[in-house]
């Protein structure tokens, strides 16, 4: 066993952070044995000790909804809206993706900021191409990072390069399965209809076939944007909303089910996604950039229903998880000032979301608890002058101040992540 030594942070709860001072996490085959305020509390069994000093020890990042192939396409054409936007700019920047040398550049160069930032485990939308995205699954699992990838299927509605056959999408779907499906791997195939406007009905029916069949996860985007929500009402009248227009052909928590955005969601939606067990992807800054709007959070929470944060790269500007948690911390804010019943978010819930929260997608990631993978970074804020301040202030002053050169060490299931080549 080694025993980790540093302050130790980390919610249990959403409501409350857990601090060690100078504490020890025990971690043996990549897994968390216990937290301690002594190292004579682990008995004989310890191997060694790795002494962090003053620095904070906390759990690493989650990314549950980010599309890897428009990295290169961040914080351009942020004044246009959902529709125009996809149409004019990100559709054309993931066609080039069935070039596997372009991939390999721009895979390469995500996967390296991923890790800057310390997300160690993510749900990634690819494009519909089957070799960038083998070629982007085996970046990752390179990398010794976790994610769930997903080749992204697509029927309708889109620029003709990325149109592709139900059978098409099924049997590059089927090939990636037979590939990466292990249940222990650290990188996993995700069943990832784009959104019902993109997708036909035979489209739709063969994601939720699939789904069934292999028992996997599902990902796709919900009620995100009025216009598009009129759309799927057009394209789907028999449904009674966003969210059962997917649960009609098995793509909502029928297995398990990451739905990205839900900024406009009505009561009767959030009963079936609090049924079905659906989580939520919350997603500010995409929100913000491309009009869709504010997410009511509090409402989710205080229904039960599972919240992780997305940066939704590239509607989304940042890649950094530790300004989600600040961006989702304002936006509540703004909730709030528009509704006082939907109290703001705190640090520590916006803290447990990003990381226990979002991390029980999975598995048992995202806490020090007994059991749960060693998922963490090492954070070095002696730049953030930090003298006389409180390990939880100390804390937040790394989450709003503090970026990527302040993490100086990163795991991913109780392995040390060295930084990831980048290719030209």
């Amino acid at each position: 066993m080694k025993l980790y030594k540093a302050n130790i942070i980390f919610t249990r709860e959403k409501d409350h952070f857990e601090v060690l001072e100078h504490g020890y996490v025990g971690v043996e085959g990549g897994r968390v044995v216990r937290v301690a305020t002594s190292a004579e509390a682990f008995g004989d069994e310890v191997e060694e000790v790795i002494d962090y000093g003053d620095r904070l020890l906390i759990p690493a990042m989650n990314d549950m909804h980010v599309h890897a192939p428009q990295y290169r396409n961040q914080a351009i054409s942020m004044d246009l809206e959902l529709l125009p936007w996809l149409m004019n700019y990100t559709f054309p920047e993931e066609a080039k993706f069935s070039d596997t040398r372009y991939a390999k550049r721009m895979y390469s160069r995500f996967v390296r900021d991923l890790w800057r930032f310390g997300t160690m485990r993510s749900a990634v939308f690819a494009t519909i191409h089957l070799e960038s995205t083998r070629l982007l699954m085996r970046l990752i699992r390179d990398a010794g990072m976790g994610a769930l990838v997903g080749k992204v299927d697509m029927d309708r509605n889109a620029i003709d390069a990325l149109h592709e056959s139900v059978d098409e999408a099924v049997a590059k779907n089927e090939a990636l399965i037979a590939e990466w499906n292990d249940p222990n791997g650290l990188v996993r195939p995700i069943i990832t209809p784009r959104f019902i406007p993109s997708c036909t009905p035979p489209m739709l029916r063969a994601c939720g076939s699939l789904a069934k069949k292999y028992g996997l996860p599902v990902q796709s985007h919900l009620s995100e944007n009025p216009s598009e929500i009129a759309w799927v009402q057009e394209l789907e009248p028999e449904s009674r909303n966003y969210g059962d227009a997917y649960d009609r052909y098995g793509l909502f928590g029928q297995t398990p089910t990451i739905m990205a955005h839900c900024v406009h969601t009505p009561d009767d939606e959030l009963d079936l996604m609090t049924r079905r067990n659906v989580m939520v992807a919350h997603c500010p800054t995409s929100n913000l950039n491309v009009s869709s709007g504010m997410a009511p959070i509090r409402s989710f929470l205080n229904r039960g229903v599972k919240v992780g944060l997305g940066s939704d790269i590239s509607g989304g500007h940042d890649l950094s998880i530790m300004r989600m948690m600040v961006y989702a911390i304002q936006v509540s804010k703004m909730y709030y000032r528009r509704d006082p019943g939907q109290r703001f978010l705190t640090l520590s819930e916006a803290f447990w979301i990003a990381t226990k929260s979002a991390g029980s997608f999975f598995g048992r990631v995202g806490s020090f608890e007994p059991g749960y993978e060693f998922d963490a970074l090492v954070v070095d804020d002696s730049d953030l002058n930090h003298d006389n301040y409180s390990l939880l202030h100390r804390l937040e002053r790394f989450i709003y101040l503090g970026d990527d050169r302040n993490i100086a060490v990163r795991f991913c299931r109780g392995q040390q992540i060295p930084e990831p080549p980048v290719f030209d």
